[in-house]
């Protein structure tokens, strides 16, 4: 079987670290995103991928040819006209055997074995409070009866998360190819859910799975939960010298860290640099430094420097100090 994995995206919402770095490139928990989703996919039994890359691609590229082994073909979506037009395009590295989707921009905590061990299409949904943002799945005796995309007036509180089991590629591809011809676009954009509509009104029978291990990385705080549910199923890192750690955290053996309070649920990636500070519930990326500062609920980017100042004070009663 093969996976694809569509992350042809520019990560808007997190910027500024995304004008340098592709989003999938992130670092969450010690890891780059796409590199939980590749772990994921390997874990599950998959020895093919197909990346659909665009935005700073080369740099995906380079990563994922340095530190996976798996047969992986990349595929360039120079145009961003959606995640059907992303499937699409990639065709031509799969076959007739199913096919699993998985979206690079959300992190999944779920057992991908139980999902394609079905002989059904399957969708993977959470049950949400809001679906308004999400596609949307309604459903009749266990099978999917109608998919639409982000509804005013959703009739469903399941949400589709972007994990995809197709048993006929086939049929996908004969829909998206229709789509396409006839310039079909939802939002501006050739949806997948829309093709995935055609594949149930053709007689594909789909169900739904349950996903509740499902993380999204698109916005600094969901990127930093992520980073938390992450560590808290990471054991302790080892202790160090003139370092105090409050779990959970990760601390990248290949980082400088001394005179430090790190957690709880903080990152410090490879290469880091922190001295004198104080960093919680935040991420300090590859190559960044930090020094005598107190970091919380923050995103420190690659190679950035952060300096700070702490002082001494003696005030007596009744005082009050104001620092600018």
């Amino acid at each position: 079987m093969r996976a694809i994995i569509p992350v042809a995206g520019v990560g808007s919402r997190l910027r500024p670290h995304t004008f340098t770095v592709p989003k999938v490139l992130l670092n969450v928990a010690g890891k780059p995103i796409i590199g939980h989703i590749l772990d994921k996919v390997i874990e599950a039994g998959f020895d093919e991928a197909t990346i659909v890359i665009g935005y700073l691609g080369e740099m995906i590229k380079e990563y994922v040819v340095a530190n996976y082994s798996i047969k992986v073909d990349f595929v360039e979506q120079e145009e961003r006209l959606g995640l059907g037009h992303a499937i699409y395009i990639s065709q031509h590295t799969f076959s007739r055997n199913p096919i699993l989707i998985i979206l690079g921009d959300t992190i999944f905590d779920v057992d991908l074995k139980c999902m394609i061990d079905s002989s059904d299409s399957q969708i993977g949904v959470k049950t949400v409070d809001d679906p308004r943002r999400f596609g949307v799945a309604e459903t009749t005796d266990g099978f999917i009866t109608h998919l639409v995309e982000k509804p005013e007036a959703p009739k469903s509180n399941l949400a589709v998360v972007g994990l995809y089991y197709i048993t006929q590629p086939q049929i996908l591809m004969d829909c998206l190819r229709e789509m396409i011809k006839s310039n079909a676009r939802t939002k501006g954009e050739f949806q997948l859910t829309d093709a995935l509509q055609m594949m149930i009104e053709r007689g594909e029978k789909m169900k739904t799975f349950q996903v509740d291990g499902w993380f999204d990385c698109g916005k600094p705080e969901t990127l930093l939960s992520t980073n938390r549910y992450l560590l808290e199923r990471q054991p302790v890192p080892a202790s160090r010298k003139d370092l105090v750690i409050c779990p959970p955290a990760f601390i990248s053996p290949k980082a400088k860290v001394t005179n430090a309070i790190i957690g709880p649920n903080a990152t410090v990636a490879e290469n880091a640099t922190v001295e004198n500070a104080c960093i919680r519930n935040s991420i300090v990326s590859e190559g960044a430094t930090v020094v005598n500062a107190l970091i919380e609920d923050s995103i420190i980017g690659s190679n950035a420097v952060v300096r700070g100042k702490y002082k001494r004070i003696n005030v007596g009663d009744s005082s009050e100090l104001e620092f600018n």
